[in-house]
């Protein structure tokens, strides 16, 4: 399909009864390839195509997405969706983005297509290479196999106030995962890494090594006592307790008022050294993009300026629930009105890295694992289960593992300490991250 006839399909929109519309097409291929204990395990191939149509009627809206995009599926779209709208109830925020605040080509050269598209052989291979270097990790006693994989995609967006663009996206990755020890002393580590071109991608036998090392430094795990001491988060994993900050940012969660951070805009809501930016026009980013998914224009932006919290993260709906302009945050699927996102979010304002924050704490907890977080969204507290390893000295001096952290996130965001060892592993990425004492249920 090309932008004529995801422009025609709007104005068939039109000539049905839409009073505006917006037209969305997805493309994807993908290949992947896994192996286990050294026998091929499966062989994935993807090839899809699908259609979305979202229409107004006055201030109620519908939408509708399918993959028969033949002339007499288009049609199809355009009848049905219209017949929906009508039927909608009334949204007073509901429509397209204002034509002032649409992206405009030519659209800036992020780099994000590689052509290269290798065999599946090629792919078995590399996932097999993964899985043999974590397989001859001294201590690793069992693999939950390794994997290799390619993606391509294309995006289309139209709208019936003149917007039309598109770009397009390639995706390479190699994964392994492995298993230490014995019995119910059996650990698990796993690596993995994707990116956007082929030669970006880490060797497959040392992504295969890491998965190995992580699950046999967690071997001989102790519980500790519950207490209150100071946690890093390793920056494989720091991400995750940023999470909730990024959704509590979200135009739709504030406008409802579910938010922790609700009352938060233009205070103080972390140290003044540090500072969360979200970059869309990264090279090769992961989540970078010329615009968002309501075609209005990105831009990098400071999400948190040396400490402030400087803005929401908003779409068309939710800023003019609040009575702003959109940042340029839509994000949507082919179907459904869109939610808000973020592109390359990235913490920064560390000095120390690891060691260095191990040092300053002392003795206390690195959290190398996550699993299994609650969050009460209007107040913030917050609770994860979590292993690692304590630490005494500023040095790691044995694995732990049944462990949960609580805290109230207001609190732990004033406090954070960010580390200077960010690794760009994906679309967000954090350094280390210290806090100086949180709550540590043991046994």
């Amino acid at each position: 399909m090309d932008e004529t006839l995801l422009n025609e399909l709007v104005g068939a929109a039109i000539a049905a009864g839409a009073d505006a519309a917006e037209a969305a097409y997805a493309e994807r291929q993908s290949l992947s390839v896994s192996v286990r204990l050294g026998d091929l395990e499966e062989v994935e191939r993807e090839e899809a195509r699908d259609l979305g149509l979202r229409v107004f009627v006055g201030s109620r809206q519908a939408s509708v997405s399918g993959s028969d995009i033949s002339e007499t599926g288009r049609a199809k779209l355009v009848e049905r969706v219209v017949a929906m709208a009508r039927l909608a109830p009334e949204d007073p925020y509901a429509g397209l983005a204002d034509r002032a605040r649409l992206a405009a080509g030519p659209y800036p050269d992020l780099d994000l297509y590689d052509d290269h598209e290798p065999s599946a052989e090629a792919l078995e291979a590399r996932a097999r290479q993964a899985e043999d270097a974590a397989r001859a990790t001294p201590g690793v006693t069992n693999s939950d196999g390794g994997s290799a994989g390619w993606s391509t995609s294309r995006w289309m967006l139209a709208t019936s106030h003149g917007f039309s663009g598109a770009h397009r996206a390639s995706g390479f990755s190699v994964s392994a995962s492995a298993i230490a020890g014995e019995g119910s002393g059996m650990e698990r580590g796993g690596e993995g890494r994707s990116t956007r071109h082929d030669e970006d991608l880490p060797d497959a036998a040392w992504i295969g090594s890491e998965a190995g090392r992580h699950a046999v430094r967690r071997l001989n795990a102790r519980k500790i006592a519950s207490q209150t001491a100071p946690v890093i988060f390793e920056n494989r994993i720091a991400m995750s307790i940023l999470g909730p900050f990024i959704g509590a940012i979200g135009g739709p969660s504030v406008a409802r008022g579910v938010s922790f951070l609700k009352d938060k805009l233009g205070q103080q809501v972390f140290a003044r050294n540090v500072s969360i930016l979200d970059d869309p026009y990264r090279v090769r980013g992961l989540g970078s993009g010329p615009f968002d998914d309501e075609g209005v224009v990105t831009e990098p932006m400071a999400l948190i300026d040396e400490g402030e919290l400087t803005t929401w993260l908003l779409n068309t709906s939710s800023a003019r629930q609040l009575g702003l302009e959109t940042t340029g945050h839509a994000s949507r699927g082919l179907a459904g009105p869109p939610g808000v996102g973020t592109s390359n979010v990235i913490v920064a304002g560390g000095d120390k890295d690891l060691a260095g924050l191990m040092g300053d704490a002392g003795a206390g907890l690195l959290v190398t694992s996550m699993f299994g977080p609650s969050l009460n969204g209007n107040t913030g507290d917050w609770s994860i289960g979590c292993s690692g390893f304590w630490f005494e000295g500023g040095e790691l001096a044995y694995p732990v593992n049944e462990i949960t952290v609580a805290g109230n996130l207001i609190d732990i965001y004033a406090r954070l300490v960010p580390g200077n060892d960010l690794v760009i592993r994906g679309s967000h990425d954090s350094p280390s991250l210290l806090v100086d004492g949180l709550a540590i249920a043991g046994s």
